[in-house]
């Protein structure tokens, strides 16, 4: 009987591993398609734009998005994977050889749990360090040209003083989190806070002491425009800072995450978002298998009973909410109205419990 159970145990985990990562894959075509539809309508007025480039430039940008869907990967894969034994009779012939729900669920558990850890230390080092060459092909199929790339309505804003004046420096886009800058105008007054110039350039870098900008345009009010290669202006940032300030808690991986958290602590900076960021990666293994667990009790059900729509639905409905809730708290730890381990923990707890009980009162109540 070990012998069975350890053999129908590799069975069930490669059906729900297969189903998971084929869900995986086509959510990720899906996502590509559109993508590169989207990209391919933005760079249509673009000589320089290749077909090629504009496609790795889609492909380089979806691992990120779909590291957001991951959950919802696991939760289908698992729902699919159960129907499909149920379909055929598997799930009745394990029954029927003594084996409980609670056994032939925890392959699929452990699977998720291993889906998960590899999922925080290698798929998300891997869609940040991805994400940042996508940003990089970006500022090279658009240029300067303005309003160009996948970027917020205003771009990314900064604004320094030194013992020259104010700068005040709006970029269209950012790269590595804030240290390279392209598609730049500058606000340039005196120390009396009079308006001295305006300056466009093609892409800036932060170097030790000063920014260095490339491509620059000078606009004066009593002269006509200047064209310049180069020009630097004088910085007391650092990259600790400047990256603090640019980089996004999505797009820092995950083995940085701690040093990230020690600087915008050591800088004064709001540490919630990083925590935050940090403690949902630590939770995505047992978020996945709560996943399991919830597909699981709307699953199990013997597929010639009918009501396998509800079933569906009513997996789907608890996997969106579970997402609501996970934005709730999320939005209250950002406020930092809530702890970020309490708003990490708490959609896996609920999720847990609730495919847990359901389980519970299935088979046992």
């Amino acid at each position: 009987m070990s012998m069975l159970t350890n053999t129908l145990g590799r069975y069930f985990a490669g059906r729900f591993v297969v189903a998971a990562l084929g869900v995986f894959a086509s959510i990720f075509l899906l996502l590509v398609l559109v993508d590169y539809i989207e990209m391919v309508r933005k760079t249509s007025g673009l000589a320089s734009a290749s077909a090629m480039m504009v496609a790795e430039t889609s492909l380089f940008r979806v691992p990120q998005l779909l590291e957001k869907l991951t959950p919802f990967c696991m939760l289908i894969g698992a729902m699919t994977c159960y129907l499909a034994l149920s379909r055929r009779l598997e799930l009745v012939v394990a029954r029927a050889a003594g084996i409980s729900a609670w056994q032939f669920i925890s392959p699929a558990l452990g699977s998720a749990l291993l889906i998960g850890v590899i999922a925080t230390v290698a798929y998300n080092p891997m869609s940040a360090n991805l994400r940042e060459l996508s940003k990089r092909m970006e500022a090279e199929l658009f240029g300067s040209a303005p309003g160009g790339g996948i970027q917020d309505a205003s771009g990314f804003w900064l604004n320094q003083v030194t013992n020259d004046g104010q700068v005040i420096i709006n970029a269209a886009r950012s790269e590595q989190q804030g240290v390279r800058l392209t598609g730049l105008t500058l606000f340039r007054f005196d120390t009396e806070q009079h308006f001295k110039e305006r300056v466009e350039a093609r892409e800036a870098t932060l170097e030790s002491g000063h920014w260095l900008f490339k491509g620059v345009r000078r606009f004066s009010l009593d002269s006509p425009p200047v064209d310049q290669a180069s020009l630097e202006i004088p910085t007391t940032l650092t990259e600790a800072q400047v990256r603090n300030s640019f980089s996004t808690p999505e797009t820092v991986s995950f083995w940085q995450l701690p040093s990230y958290i020690r600087s915008s602590e050591s800088s004064g900076f709001a540490t919630a978002g990083y925590r935050l960021q940090y403690h949902k990666l630590l939770a995505q293994p047992f978020l996945l298998a709560a996943m399991v667990m919830l597909a699981a009790s709307v699953s199990l059900r013997f597929f010639r009973m009918g009501g396998v729509q509800k079933m569906v639905l009513s997996g789907v409905g608890a996997g969106f909410l579970l997402y609501v809730l996970s934005k709730v708290t999320e939005d209250l730890s950002k406020a930092e109205l809530m702890h970020p381990i309490a708003a990490a923990w708490l959609p896996v707890v609920v999720g847990g419990l609730t495919g847990f009980l359901a389980l519970l009162y299935q088979e046992d109540g």
